[in-house]
């Protein structure tokens, strides 16, 4: 690899809104873009919205597995050069992530056109599968200045998650659970159950304490000055947003202090990848690779796996294959990942990791059990869990642990949150409570046991909030045998069914037999497609009736691929026992898909 020139403060910043509309305006066939001609404009003008306001510097190139560059740094270097000069600008190979993409530095002053000059020269390159940008992600709460009994998220009536009778089970013990975030800092009321993790954070600008990766994820704060981070960003003190995470998940109990963690005798295992104004998508895609056990360059083999990954983190803009592909071969390695829905009250697909396939999506409801205000909601939502509503009081927020220091570190303390960011961990923890009663729970058999489990919610929920409200004692009773339900019973239709690009509507049939009454109101519907542009779809569930549940709408803005998730439908009204049909429909033009199997889980 080449020595890195200088690229400190004084460096130009390129938007990933600029990379985002260069990416979305190419036609090669190499990346899936957007479709039409007369659709493409507005496709750019989603995406620039979606992500003006994250500066971004790289991009993320996934090479197709025969290519000489997805194997060797050196061709992969010279391939970074070679295009950087037809485009008349110097680009450099800065590392290998673990899912084998290449990270590439756009160098210094770029400006848009070269930015797309740059992308055009990897889109026409056959033997590039994917060119996206290494997009800034952020911690997903909002911190409020201001012990067990006023943790009403785990044991209130009305909207709690009901942990405590999950506990006579199950605890957590002989699980780690990674918190990819900000780090942790010194806390004696989780110190008990941290283990060893690791600083991701590559760029010493983004890290704060002075160096590049290395084993010591502490959290130094990530407090900046005012428009530090962009225009218009304002300032912020320190969050300490990772330790306030790994609190909810794992706090000591019964130690006569402070909080009670939903899975107390768990591990944490810190990996830090978000600083100074959040963190770099490539950072992440590491994390998420070594904490499931999987390896990447220059970092020591993980003595921690963890079989939890808690993502409080996100950022504008659908989820891209370079996330994807490292999502996908954790929860392969048998990791369960959750992850923020996002806080900002709108539908969750516009937003990564949260509108990955293969997750946990998480939304955040109030004491009063309804959506928060903040939450962002849709279809592609799995499970509600409390995540607080502090503009009705501060109490009401989620208490957990923290530091004093507005900057730095200071004295140990706690304090009350809200976000999707706070209703992960909880997640997260009941996640930990099922791996330590059944060890051999797969991911899908998790995030089902989860949503079958799940009670309506109190409160009202307009966009979709998932299966509902978490049921702690209800899913870990389920999981261990001990009550409530693993999951129900299936029926699965294994016949590909191909879906025409720009075409009708194809439908793939199941028959339900054997039922009595009607359907329930939580009816499970997995989805397994394969697609190059899953923005292009819009999937419907058919009863035998004829009424029809939109699960799934098209966007213009979502450019990952396939479709792999679970929906939850209230069909209720409907009678059980009939022919249900999966209808799908590609509505724009260049991409083709299968239908690979569907499942109805009663």
């Amino acid at each position: 690899m080449r020595p890195s020139p200088s690229r400190d403060a004084r460096r130009k910043l390129i938007s990933v809104a600029a990379i985002s509309a260069a990416l979305l305006a190419g036609t090669t066939t190499s990346v899936a873009v957007a479709q039409t001609p007369d659709a493409a404009p507005a496709a750019e003008t989603t995406a620039a919205a979606n992500a003006a306001a994250a500066p971004a510097e790289r991009l993320i190139v996934g090479y197709k597995s025969g290519a000489t560059e997805a194997k060797s740094n050196t061709a992969a270097d010279a391939d970074a050069r070679a295009k950087g000069e037809k485009a008349g600008e110097d680009l450099d190979f800065q590392r290998r992530l673990g899912t084998g993409a290449a990270l590439v530095d756009l160098g210094a002053e770029l400006k848009k056109a070269d930015v797309a000059d740059v992308i055009a020269q990897y889109q026409a390159d056959p033997q590039v599968a994917y060119v996206v940008p290494d997009r800034i992600n952020k911690p997903l709460a909002d911190p409020n200045d201001t012990e067990y009994s006023k943790q009403w998220d785990l044991f209130e009536a009305t909207a709690g998650m009901n942990v405590p009778g999950a506990w006579a089970t199950s605890t957590g013990s002989g699980v780690t659970v990674a918190v990819i975030d900000t780090g942790y800092v010194t806390h004696s009321d989780v110190a008990g159950n941290i283990v060893a993790g690791y600083d991701f954070i590559s760029d010493t600008a983004v890290s704060v304490d002075g160096d590049g990766r290395d084993s010591n994820p502490a959290d130094p704060g990530d407090w900046y000055a005012t428009d530090e981070c962009g225009t218009g960003t304002g300032s912020s003190n320190s969050s300490w947003h990772g330790t306030h995470v790994a609190g909810t998940i794992a706090a000591v109990t019964n130690n006569s202090k402070g909080v009670a963690g939903i899975a107390y005798n768990a591990k944490v295992s810190p990996l830090r990848v978000l600083g100074k104004c959040g963190g770099y998508d490539s950072d992440i895609i590491d994390a998420i690779t070594w904490a499931s056990g999987g390896t990447v360059s220059g970092v020591p083999a993980n003595t921690n796996v963890a079989k939890v990954i808690n993502m409080s983190l996100g950022g504008s803009g659908a989820c891209t294959s370079a996330t994807q592909t490292a999502i996908t071969a954790a929860v392969n390695r048998g990791t369960t990942v959750a992850v923020a829905a996002g806080n900002s009250n709108a539908n969750t697909s516009g937003f990564s990791p949260s509108s990955c396939s293969n997750v946990i999506n998480v939304a955040a409801t109030s004491r009063t059990g309804a959506r928060a205000s903040y939450s962002n909601y849709g279809t592609l939502v799995d499970i509600a869990a409390p995540g607080g509503q502090t503009s009705t009081g501060t109490a009401n927020g989620i208490l957990s642990t923290l530091n004093s220091g507005t900057k730095t570190a200071s004295t140990e303390s706690y304090a009350y949150y809200q976000g999707t960011s706070m209703a992960t961990p909880h997640i997260a923890g009941l996640v930990a409570l099922m791996k330590s009663a059944n060890s051999s729970l797969t991911p899908a058999q998790i995030e089902s046991a989860i949503k079958t489990n799940a009670r309506a919610l109190p409160g009202a929920c307009t966009g979709g909030c998932g299966a509902g409200l978490a049921d702690a004692t209800k899913t870990v009773q389920a999981v261990s045998g001990s009550g409530g339900s693993t999951g129900g019973t299936t029926f699965t239709s294994a016949s590909a069914v191909a879906i025409p690009d720009a075409g009708s509507a194809v439908e793939s049939p199941i028959t339900v037999s054997g039922r009595t009454g009607n359907a329930p109101t939580a009816l499970q519907v997995g989805v397994d497609i394969t697609h190059t542009y899953r923005g292009d779809l819009v999937i419907d569930l058919v009863a035998p009736d004829g009424s029809t549940y939109r699960l799934k709408a098209s966007s213009s803005s979502d450019s990952a691929d396939n479709v792999s998730t679970t929906y939850t439908v209230d069909a209720s009204s409907e009678t059980a026992n009939g022919t249900w049909k999966l209808r799908v429909q590609d509505t724009a033009a260049q991409d083709t898909g299968t239908v690979n199997s569907w499942k109805l889980t009663f």
